[in-house]
């Protein structure tokens, strides 16, 4: 632990960190998801998994006085607090995966998860599902598991909310709510089995601000009128993730 954090914090480690942050914080505003799909994998080539989920969680904290305030009036509220409980409720068992699992396979997981995402929204993959409670419940526990073992908490709640038909604004701004607060109920549970160090803390408190300044910008650029070249960028975004991630660049 301690040689990837000084790998990690050299120069020019720590420059392609804050780099990576910015990028990831701007998909977040811009797109309304996306921000753990570009930060996690190659954050992951950097240091141990669990510390790199540990330094987004707090580093998205910043989300709260950027992009938070702004969508709250837009999102769609049926089931979103079901959908928030399930996932921090299922989110133990995935940080307990995360602990105990093997790092390499996770991060195999991680770009794998990724992938298989970036290629289902670009692809248009539509199921459209009845938005009971049950479905609510369903989709935020999947979700918490998917983001407590990997750090991804985007893509089943992304894939959900394409699959609703709901008008992009407004799914837009269900997903920076559901993300934002779930990323933060995460950090007691990960404090709770050990996977919140004060390395990690150090990190994420360094990445507050280029993710918070990523996030007031991509917001800024947002328009639901554009909506076929904000998800452009944000692909491209992502793949450049997923393809630097890659645990095969090791060595």
């Amino acid at each position: 632990m301690p040689e990837a954090l000084a790998a990690t914090l050299d120069p020019a480690g720590l420059a392609a960190l804050l780099a990576l942050t910015f990028a990831a914080g701007a998909v977040y505003g811009f797109a309304g998801f996306g921000a753990a799909l570009v930060f996690m994998p190659p954050a992951a080539a950097l240091m141990p998994l669990e510390m790199a989920v540990a330094a987004f969680n707090v580093a998205a904290l910043a989300s709260f006085v950027t992009v938070l305030p702004r969508a709250l009036p837009q999102v769609d509220r049926q089931g979103l607090g079901v959908m928030i409980l399930c996932a921090a409720a299922s989110a133990s068992l995935g940080l307990w995966v995360l602990r105990v699992a093997d790092l390499t396979w996770l991060r195999w997981g991680v770009t794998g998860v990724t992938a298989l995402t970036l290629l289902a929204l670009v692809a248009g993959w539509r199921r459209p599902i009845p938005p009971s409670p049950a479905a609510h419940a369903s989709i935020g526990a999947a979700t918490g598991f998917v983001g407590g073992a990997t750090g991804l908490l985007g893509p089943i709640m992304v894939l959900f909310q394409l699959a609703s038909g709901a008008r992009v604004a407004q799914s837009r701004a269900t997903a920076l709510v559901f993300l934002t607060v779930t990323s933060a109920l995460l950090l007691p549970l990960m404090a709770l089995q050990g996977l919140l160090g004060l390395e990690a803390l150090a990190l994420g408190a360094a990445l507050l601000l280029p993710y918070g300044l990523g996030a007031r910008l991509g917001q800024a650029w947002f328009d639901p009128a554009r909506e076929g070249l904000y998800r452009l960028i944000a692909y491209l975004v992502i793949l450049s993730a997923v393809i630097a991630g890659l645990p095969l660049w090791d060595g």
